[in-house]
C-alpha cells in the first residue's frame, strides 16, 4: 500500500486507541515501530512486516522477510526478544516442504538475532506470503526515531539500493547470476550490527528503508524533524545493472506510488537522470538503515560499520536547515 493511500486511512482510527501516556512512539510520527514504556528504564517496541516472496529460493525468502520485520527493532535502536510467524499459504496447491523451507529460513535468521520464536498464526491464501510480528525492548530515553535529525548532520545508508527494480528484472529472467546473489546477500544480513554501532557512536535519528523507498524515507524524516535534506547520487550505493534496468523500464508499481506521494517535496537537479529518479523512488526490501548523525561522529561511525562487515555504508547526503523538503544531485 502507497504512502499516501496509508495515511488517509491511518487519520480514520479514533484518538482513544491511539493516545496513551506511557506511548513513546506511535502512528503519528510515521516512525518503523511502536514503542509503549513499561518502567522508567524498560520500553517495548513492537512491529510486524509479511510480503509474498521476491526470490525463488524458499529458504532464502524466509531469511529476507526475517532480516525485514527485525530490522524495525534496529532501526529504534533496540533488541529483538521475541517473534511470531504469519503464514500465508496455498496448501492445496504448493507441496508443504516449501512451506517448511520457508519457516526454516525465518528460524534461522532469528536465531543468528538472538531473538525466540514464541508461536504464529496461518491461514490459507491464493499467494504465499511470510513475515514476522517482533517485539523488542529499548531503555526508553535511548529510543531512536526518524524525528531527532538536526541541522549540519551526516546522512549515512548502510545497504545498496535497487532490490525492487532486480526484483522486477528477475521476473524476466535479466539478472545475473552474480548479481542475484548479491542481491540475497544483502537483504538477508540483519542491521544488527550497524544498529549496535549507531547506537554507540550516538545517533540523532535513523529509520530503515523499505516499501517508501529512500526518497519516501528520507521525506518522513525530514518532515518529522522539520528540517531539509541533500542527496547526492554519486555517493548512493547501488546494486549492479540497476541502473540499467530503470532506463529498460524495469520499475515496480510501488516507486510510482512513491513518486506521486512525494510529489512537490523534491527536487532533481538538472543532471539526476529520470533511471536515477526511478531507483530513489524504488520500494526496498530488507533495506539498510538511513542514519542521521553529527558531522563530527560520521566518520568514526562510517569506519566503524566498515570494521563491522557493512562495507556499503556510504555517506550520501547531510541535513539542513528546512521544513520538509528534499534536494537531490
Amino acid at each position: 500500500m502507497g504512502p499516501g493511500t496509508l495515511n488517509r486511512i491511518l487519520d480514520l482510527l479514533p484518538a482513544q486507541v491511539v493516545h496513551h501516556p506511557e506511548l513513546l512512539v506511535g502512528i503519528q510520527s510515521l516512525d518503523d515501530a511502536g514503542v509503549y514504556r513499561l518502567t522508567p528504564e524498560l520500553a517495548l517496541i513492537q512491529t510486524l512486516d509479511f510480503f509474498t516472496p521476491i526470490v525463488d529460493d524458499p529458504y532464502l525468502f524466509g531469511q529476507v522477510a526475517a532480516a525485514n520485520a527485525l530490522s524495525d527493532i534496529y532501526a529504534m535502536g533496540g533488541r529483538p526478544l521475541t517473534a511470531m510467524n504469519i503464514v500465508c499459504f496455498p496448501s492445496a496447491k504448493l507441496d508443504l516442504s516449501v512451506l517448511g523451507e520457508i519457516l526454516k529460513g525465518g528460524a534461522d535468521k532469528l536465531a543468528e538475532a538472538g531473538a525466540v520464536l514464541v508461536g504464529g498464526h496461518s491461514i490459507d491464501d491464493e499467494e504465499p506470503k511470510y513475515g514476522l510480528a517482533v517485539t523488542g525492548i529499548v531503555h526508553p530515553e535511548r529510543v531512536i526515531t526518524n524525528c531527532g535529525a538536526r541541522p549540519g548532520d551526516k546522512l549515512i545508508l548502510t545497504k545498496p539500493l535497487g532490490t525492487g527494480i532486480l526484483a522486477t528484472a528477475l521476473k524476466a529472467e535479466l539478472v545475473g547470476k552474480e548479481t542475484e546473489k548479491l542481491m540475497g546477500y544483502w537483504m538477508a544480513l540483519l542491521n544488527r550490527d550497524a544498529a549496535e554501532v549507531m547506537v554507540e557512536v550516538g545517533a540523532n535519528a535513523c529509520t530503515d528503508i523499505t516499501g517508501f523507498g529512500l526518497l519516501g524515507h528520507c521525506l518522513e524524516l525530514a518532515q518529522g524533524s522539520r528540517v531539509d535534506v541533500v542527496l547526492y547520487t554519486r555517493e548512493i550505493p547501488v546494486f549492479p545493472q540497476v541502473l540499467d534496468f530503470a532506463g529498460m523500464g524495469l520499475i515496480p508499481a510501488g516507486a510510482y506510488r512513491n513518486r506521486e506521494h512525494a510529489k512537490g517535496k523534491v527536487k532533481f537537479a538538472p543532471g539526476v537522470s529520470e533511471a536515477w529518479q526511478d531507483l530513489l523512488f524504488d520500494p526496498q526490501t530488507s533495506g539498510g538503515l538511513l542514519i542521521s548523525v553529527p558531522s563530527e561522529k560520521a566518520t568514526e561511525l562510517l569506519e566503524r560499520l566498515h570494521e563491522r562487515g557493512v562495507e556499503a555504508a556510504r555517506v550520501i547526503g547531510e541535513v539542513t536547515e528546512g521544513e520538509g523538503q528534499i534536494q537531490v544531485f
